[in-house]
Parts: structure tokens; sequence; C-alpha cells
């Protein structure tokens, strides 16, 4: 049964949310350090986690039956320090861009930036987003309204990011939390957070060794104990879709690659979750630790309105 229909208006201002990224994004506003739980005895902790596995398995159930349709403002802002490429020629090695390949990733590979200069780098674009999702099948369009802070109207506009794609972050969290992917990871709590008005647990969660490769993504999410909804989740950089450009990079830079990738869930319509917030930052570091940000990507996606949001429910 199909439930939770929304008419759609006569008019639509074109277009939503697939996903794409690279520029600043400061930390969500108001959130507060991750709280350590207090001790509690192991079969309670086992127990609790348990249940909010269960929850959140029954979250992803609806996520993956979801039919939607709506847009939204998808703002991106991005900066790029190019002083280690300059110096050691990186751009010879960059081999393109990094896509992101969970559950939903399409297979589009953004333009490469190609860097002549020592000067930082920022960008920013807006689009009208459109996402529609019927089956398993899910449509994006775009219509760019502004280049740099300057209206620039192109219907059907491809993405213009220079760093990275990530291809429908509203599905990820099923490839963590769904009930059939779950067996392949090992979870435990590790803390609690407030976002907003929330109060959320922290599950950490990497693969089970042994476990099936999969090129599904891994790390930590909040969790609304509650309703089993993930707010946020950081991703373990180590499955990123080639990741191997980066590792040229820290090679070429003879530092350590580290990528930062981190998914909020704000917006909600109806029990589905849709992201709000997406933030990459990549950073070289020398072995004292000390990290050279090459990139930032911040993407803000606001004024959203809903069409239709439904998903199977069970009897």
């Amino acid at each position: 049964m199909l439930g939770n229909r929304i008419a759609r208006p006569v008019a639509v201002a074109a277009t939503f949310l697939a996903v794409a990224l690279l520029a600043p994004v400061p930390a969500a506003a108001g959130a507060a350090s991750p709280q350590q739980s207090p001790e509690k005895p192991a079969l309670y902790v086992s127990t609790q986690l348990d249940t909010l596995l269960a929850k959140a398995a029954e979250y992803c159930r609806k996520l993956e039956s979801s039919a939607f349709d709506f847009v939204c403002r998808e703002e991106i802002r991005e900066t790029i320090d190019p002083k280690l490429d300059a110096y050691k020629g990186g751009p010879r090695v960059d081999a393109g861009s990094t896509n992101y390949l969970g559950p939903g990733a399409s297979n589009f590979l953004g333009p490469t930036l190609v860097i002549s200069g020592v000067k930082k780098i920022k960008r920013s674009f807006v689009y009208d987003y459109q996402c529609v999702r019927a089956g398993r099948t899910i449509r994006e369009t775009r219509t760019q309204l502004e280049e740099n802070g300057k209206r620039k109207v192109v219907p059907n506009a491809e993405l213009q990011t220079s760093i990275v794609v990530w291809g429908t972050a509203l599905l990820g969290p099923v490839g963590l939390f769904g009930e059939r992917f779950q067996p392949g990871y090992e979870f435990k709590i590790s803390g609690q957070d407030r976002i907003g008005e929330t109060a959320v647990v922290i599950i950490d969660a990497a693969p089970k060794p042994g476990a099936p490769q999969t090129r599904n993504l891994y790390g930590k999410a909040w969790v609304d104990p509650a309703t089993g909804d993930i707010l946020k989740i950081e991703w373990s950089e180590s499955r990123v879709g080639r990741h191997e450009v980066f590792e040229r990079r820290g090679d070429l830079f003879k530092r350590t690659p580290r990528l930062v990738i981190r998914t909020e869930f704000s917006a909600e319509k109806n029990g589905i979750r849709f992201p709000s917030h997406l933030y990459v930052e990549e950073a070289y570091l020398k072995e004292s630790g000390k990290a050279f940000i090459r990139s930032k990507t911040e993407v803000v996606y606001k004024d959203f309105k809903f069409f239709t949001v439904e998903y199977e429910s069970r009897d």
C-alpha cells in the first residue's frame, strides 16, 4: 500500500538533488560536541544497539521503497588551493573527478580542473534542482540560476564542480543500515549528541573482517533512537570511488591524503529525510600531522517544495 501522497501544483520551477560537491562547510550551527555515553552494562548496550539497528533497518526499508517528486534550491561553493599542485606539477597526475559509488549512485564524472596559477580558486553555483523517483529510477534536472554571484540562466544545466561528484546521497543510509547490508558490518555505540532539538546516538560502523567486499561506504552515523532516522553520516574515505586520485596526489606531495565527507539530512517530509548539507574536505598531512587543505566543497539544499512523497507501508 502506498501512503502519504501530496498533490502536485500546476506549475513547477525546475530542478533538485542527486548531488555534487566542493567548498567549505561550517559545522552545523548549534551542534554540541559529541558526549561519550556513560558506562553501561554490556548486555544493556548490546540490547540498545540491536533496537537501534532494527529501527534504522525499518527506516531504510521505507527509504528504499520511496517515490518522490520535489524541487529545491541547490547552492554550491568550492575552494581550491593549488599551491602544492603548482609546486609539484600536480595537474599532470589528475586523472579526473572522484565519484561516489554507493546505492543509487550515478556514473557521472565531473570535469577536471586544470590549475595554472597559485591563487586560491573560489567558485559558486546556484541551481533550481528537481528530483523525481519512480520505481528504482531517479531522474534529476537542474536549471542554473547563478555563477560566481552573477545571474546566469541555463536550462538543463550540467554540474560544474571540479573535484567530487556525489550521486544520490539520499540513498546512502541504505548501504549502511539496510537489512541486507547490516551483516557485513560491525556496529558499536560510540557516543551521544544533539542535532537541533533532537537527542541522537552515534553509531560507528566498520566492515567485518572477511565480509564480502562491496562498494558501499561506511563510517559513523547520528541516529534518532526514537524513530531510527539517520540525521547525519560522516563517511570513511577509503571506499570513495576512484580514491586512487587522492592517493596519487598524496604520493606526489609526499603527504598522506585525508578526506572528510559528511552528509546531513535535516529536510523531512512524510517520514523520509532528504539531504540538506553535503561537505567534502580534501587535505594532505605531513608526518607531523599538520594538514594542508587543498579543497573544500559545501552544498546546501533549501526551500524544498514537495509534490509527492510516498513509500510502501507494511500492513
